[in-house]
């Protein structure tokens, strides 16, 4: 029995940090991630002013074309303060020529960057490799869309759940080996309305590949056995990089 003197602990807050892999002999942590927000609008058949606007603006993003829209664009923001996408994206948004575009909420995304544990280098992984996929004037082509697994993915051992996960980590290694599709991967768990799991872009210098990959991870055990929903997918091809 407790002593009537005994002062009684209470939970321990939760560690948040992002951890990675050893560096230089020390375990790497970090409270750093960067957040990416997708917009999709129509109503637009002239996207030029919409990519003046963005320059003068100075935010860092992407706009894309909308392969299935003629009238579509998506636009790819992201900062590492959250606040950004309300002190900056949104009224940007709310003022012209950008107050004239009719929002999509269907394909609206929002994720932020995280760790798997084992990252050689965990601060290029959060906030700098992301930036880089996105930007580069090579891979202009790009495919975005959330998922979300079921239940059942959860209750799985945890070497099982490392044994799928490396099943299909290892499909987009190969496609990025041969520079065919490069991916980013968000976490987005209670930041969408539909409450997926993930946001995920599959980026390139060409659409098939990206097409290729999704065939590809068809045949996984997690795509096939583990996931509820897949999707909307946006498809699109950059008309504005902003300078990484």
């Amino acid at each position: 029995m407790p002593h009537p003197t005994d002062t009684r602990r209470g939970p321990e807050p939760p560690d948040l940090s992002e951890k990675g892999g050893v560096k230089a002999g020390q375990p790497q942590r970090s409270d750093e991630r960067l957040f990416m927000q997708f917009l999709a609008f129509g109503g637009c058949p002239d996207p030029r002013p919409i990519v003046e606007a963005l320059g003068r603006a100075g935010i860092a993003g992407v706009l894309y074309e909308d392969v299935n829209d003629p009238r579509g664009l998506g636009l790819l923001t992201f900062s590492e303060n959250p606040d950004f996408f309300v002190d900056r994206v949104r009224p940007l948004l709310n003022t012209a020529p950008c107050a004239a575009l009719v929002q999509k909420p269907e394909y609206t995304m929002l994720g932020r960057t995280y760790a798997i544990g084992y990252e050689p280098d965990l601060a290029d992984v959060l906030l700098q490799r992301p930036r880089r996929t996105v930007l580069n004037p090579a891979w202009r082509w790009a495919v975005w869309y959330p998922l979300r697994r079921n239940g059942k993915f959860a209750q799985l051992p945890a070497d099982e759940q490392r044994t799928i996960l490396a099943e299909h980590g290892a499909i987009g290694m190969s496609f990025g080996a041969g520079d065919y599709a490069h991916d980013v991967r968000l976490a987005c768990h209670g930041l969408d309305k539909d409450d997926n799991d993930f946001v995920v872009g599959l980026i390139g210098k060409d659409l098939f590949p990206l097409s290729a990959v999704v065939q590809a991870m068809r045949k996984t055990q997690q795509t096939a056995l583990y996931l509820d929903r897949l999707g909307p997918f946006f498809v699109g091809r950059a008309i504005w990089q902003s300078p990484l």
